[in-house]
């Protein structure tokens, strides 16, 4: 019976005695060659990828014609600048938003005893975002000696949230994080990017410039008036939509608070000043009814720590909207003239270059009589400027009308 019933199911194709492996040898081939023609692309992509690193985490070799340009970089400061980080461990750290960004020159002579410097300014960086990079960059570095970081008011908006290339798991690592190390070897966006690095790499002029060291200034400013007159007109436009809506955040102000006492607990010098905007600027700010919100501002970072305060109606900010501007590049972003000057000021280090009137230290003592000079300074300024202000009024009644009809 057992045998009958062997001989059955061996008819059927299910016996269990041993035969040659014929078919699952070349199931087992196929599967092969399969997996192979799957990730083959893939690894090709990857090696792609990594060689062209598009974003700078690899420090790849740079090959001219290659990868020498890194159009894609500046959008990714979040990512490449917490790689940066672990590899270069700098002893000097400048901290900020996109001022910061494209203002503070790290390789500046103020700062040549306090090097390695890096700039670590961050595109509409909040306060948390800032402090949780000066975590990593502690916990990737004990030897961090300086840190300059520049505020602003808008960073201080409770609508202000985490941008969307800000995450945790890249930080307080002491290597590249497994989430970017897919993202950046085998995401389509990756791979765009690579390619936009090849095509841009074909020009010699293109480079990737003082962003080795995190600083990314303004390129190509002085295009004429028709062009300063539209950066202008988009930076107003950019601060009304992003700022129109503002709630000072005492979350905000106490992740400022834990940034100050983190450099105290490890020793480390801080610097803090407040960003020169152009003093059409301070007029978006003044027309969002917000003006006796950023005096308030002031007084709670007084409380917290010294700082100097460069913003206002001074003999930089008041530049006039031209063509070839010396100081700026749009309303919110000054050159890197401009940083090198603030630099002087709170550095003690050729200060006779820094005008008399740009940049004073406040503190709760004389923040008062500080805050009634600005004033006075913009009254003058109004009256010799109607121009300018009126641009701005003009600009943000606009946005008004188009708020209005996409509420109705």
């Amino acid at each position: 019976m057992t045998t009958e019933r062997r001989f059955n199911l061996g008819f059927l194709g299910f016996s269990n005695q041993k035969k040659p492996r014929v078919w699952g040898s070349k199931y087992r081939k196929f599967n092969l060659l399969v997996l192979i023609a799957a990730f083959t692309p893939m690894a090709a992509v990857g090696l792609f990828n990594v060689a062209l690193d598009p974003y700078g985490v690899f420090d790849s070799p740079k090959i001219a014609g290659i990868n020498q340009s890194k159009p894609r970089k500046g959008n990714n400061d979040r990512l490449f600048k917490a790689t940066d980080i672990i590899r270069i461990k700098p002893a000097t750290l400048l901290f900020g938003s996109s001022r910061t960004r494209q203002g503070l020159d790290p390789n500046y002579a103020a700062l040549k005893d306090k090097q390695p410097a890096y700039n670590l300014g961050l595109n509409g960086a909040n306060p948390y975002e800032q402090l949780r990079y000066l975590e990593h960059a502690i916990a990737n570095n004990k030897n961090l000696k300086t840190v300059i970081i520049g505020i602003d008011f808008f960073m201080f908006n409770a609508y202000n949230q985490n941008q969307p290339g800000f995450t945790e798991e890249r930080l307080e690592k002491q290597s590249i994080s497994l989430p970017d190390t897919m993202n950046v070897v085998f995401s389509i966006d990756a791979l765009f990017s690579s390619l936009e690095t090849l095509d841009s790499s074909k020009n010699p002029q293109n480079k990737e410039g003082d962003s080795l060291k995190g600083f990314m200034p303004y390129k190509n400013i002085d295009l004429g008036k028709k062009v300063t007159d539209w950066r202008f007109v988009n930076s107003y436009k950019v601060y009304f939509k992003n700022h129109a809506k503002y709630q000072l955040s005492e979350k905000y102000l106490a992740d400022f608070k834990t940034f100050v006492e983190t450099c105290k607990k490890h020793g480390i010098t801080l610097k803090v000043y407040i960003s020169p905007g152009h003093a059409t600027d301070n007029e978006a700010i003044r027309s969002t009814g917000h003006w006796s919100t950023q005096e308030k501002w002031k007084r709670e970072i007084v409380k917290i720590v010294p700082v100097w305060d460069f913003s206002g109606y001074n003999s930089i900010t008041s530049e006039p909207i031209k063509a070839g501007m010396k100081n700026y590049a749009d309303s919110s972003h000054y050159r890197e003239n401009i940083g090198n000057l603030i630099l002087n000021r709170v550095l003690n280090y050729q200060s006779n270059t820094v005008p008399k009137d740009f940049g004073v230290l406040i503190t709760p003592e004389n923040l008062e009589s500080h805050l009634a000079k600005i004033n006075a300074n913009r009254e003058n300024w109004f009256v010799k400027n109607q121009k300018e202000a009126k641009l701005v009024e003009n600009i943000k009644r606009d946005y008004d009308k188009l708020i209005a009809e996409e509420n109705k």
